[in-house]
């Protein structure tokens, strides 16, 4: 994918990365974590900026299909594997919430999509129910939006209070929002802090020792269900969620924290399904930009049967493959501290075949309790961007590789359900970076047309 940024005048480009460092909270946005600096938004085309806007109703759609196919596999309607792939190494407590009745319908109130620009387009590697950056994103509009740096040829996606307007629109009339936190989540205190700031005193930060709950309030749950042991007020949580007493989002649906999502999007026997729920045109869609994922089951094959895609008899086989035929990304699908961030992801073409047969190993020995997702990986292009250096006082051009990650907001109830975007964060890594993620080297900035 081309994609060129805009020649900067380095005078103003100081200027410009001088007011962006100026404007940063005094308590940060993350705590103990840095990032460099753009002079500008990361510019996109129109044709992408309008992909990105649309795909907000396709993935909502792809939320409550999902949220459907579970439910009709647990009551004997679709396939039984299904929702015994989705309880893999869950404990019977969350299980009994994911059925449970009060939560029949909820799907998660924020959608993060991670977006790689490749060479041919782009490529969705996972989804977010539960996402970091929703306070940075929301100051790096702000900021980038200021007629200090704006560029009058541009425009922020989402604008300058989408994604902060976004963010308080899903929880509708609550009388108070409590934004729970856990210490496995502390990284992300200060954004939502920041956030909260914003948007007024109905909106409170707090751990998770806070119980102080009034029927009426809503709480955003920012914590893993994985960690539930270590957030001692998440029982309460739940009991008064389950009463309909408060509003809770994302829902305790451990199933929504599962990469293994986009395997059942592939699976051949669940074709029929997806497209009576999506129809022809969202499962084309979604086919286009999903890359072909398997689950990592070991059971056992007959003799004639083979692995669709990949023609292996037996997933061990995997290990076999020459570094060249491993194009592939295997990784942990969810309940697991090892499911978020870059942890617990292993790209074959750049691993040693030892270790790579230790990974799959792994894989095959943990699917009962954390079971992981193979996924074709589709290597991204390199892009322009540049940062400015304080140490040096200069512009650094660089060639990276970027990941987008558009936010989009649902408000409304049951049918009435609707998207919004309220911004995308553009993470832009040096290019002998293999796999993109947030770090002290890494470019973080507002999209902008």
């Amino acid at each position: 994918m081309e994609h060129t940024a805009p020649a900067d005048n380095s005078s103003l480009a100081a200027g410009r990365a001088a007011f962006v460092r100026s404007q940063i909270p005094p308590g940060g946005l993350f705590a103990g974590l840095d990032w460099r600096i753009s002079p500008g938004p990361f510019p996109i085309g129109e044709k992408l900026a309008n992909e990105i806007e649309s795909l907000g109703r396709v993935l909502l759609q792809f939320y409550r299909a999902t949220n459907l196919l579970y439910r009709k596999s647990v009551e004997g309607r679709q396939p039984e594997w299904v929702a015994r792939w989705l309880d893999l190494g869950k404990p019977a407590e969350l299980i009994a919430l994911q059925r449970s009745p009060a939560f029949k319908n909820d799907v998660p109130r924020v959608i993060r999509p991670d977006i790689l620009l490749t060479e041919n387009g782009f490529s969705i590697t996972e989804l977010d129910s539960l996402p970091g950056g929703i306070g940075l994103t929301g100051w790096l509009n702000q900021t980038y939006s200021k007629s200090e740096i704006r560029n009058p040829k541009s425009e922020i996606l989402g604008r300058a209070d989408g994604m902060i307007r976004g963010f308080e629109s899903i929880f509708g009339d609550a009388k108070q929002v409590h934004i729970i936190i856990s210490e496995e989540a502390a990284t992300y205190r200060p954004e939502m802090i920041w956030l909260s700031a914003q948007i007024g005193s109905r909106f409170r930060v707090h751990g998770s020792g806070f119980t102080d709950f009034i029927n009426g309030d809503a709480v955003y749950r920012f914590f893993e269900l994985f960690d539930l042991a270590n957030v001692a007020n998440s029982k309460k949580i739940f009991a008064l969620a389950a009463e309909k007493k408060i509003q809770l989002t994302p829902p305790p649906k451990p199933m929504f924290e599962e990469k293994m999502l986009f395997a059942l999007l592939w699976n051949r026997n669940l074709q029929n399904f997806w497209r009576q729920e999506l129809g022809e045109g969202f499962l084309a869609r979604l086919k286009k930009v999903i890359p072909y994922t398997w689950l990592v089951d070991p059971t056992a094959l007959p003799p004639h049967a083979a692995i669709p895609e990949l023609n292996l008899t037996d997933w061990s086989q995997l290990k076999a493959m020459s570094q060249r035929e491993r194009d592939l990304i295997l990784k942990v699908s969810g309940f697991s501290d090892k499911a978020w961030g870059a942890r617990g992801v292993f790209l074959g073409s750049d691993l040693p075949s030892a270790d790579w047969s230790i990974a799959v190993d792994a894989a095959l020995a943990n699917f009962e309790k954390s079971p992981s997702v193979l996924q074709r990986f589709h290597k991204p292009a390199l892009v322009d961007a540049s940062w400015f250096d304080f140490a040096k006082n200069e512009t650094v051009p660089i060639k990276g590789r970027a990941r987008l990650c558009p936010y989009y907001f649902v408000s409304g109830e049951a049918d009435a359900l609707h998207p919004q975007l309220g911004g995308v964060l553009a993470t832009i890594v040096p290019a002998d970076k293999k796999i993109v993620h947030g770090m002290s080297e890494a470019i973080l900035a507002p999209c902008a047309v």
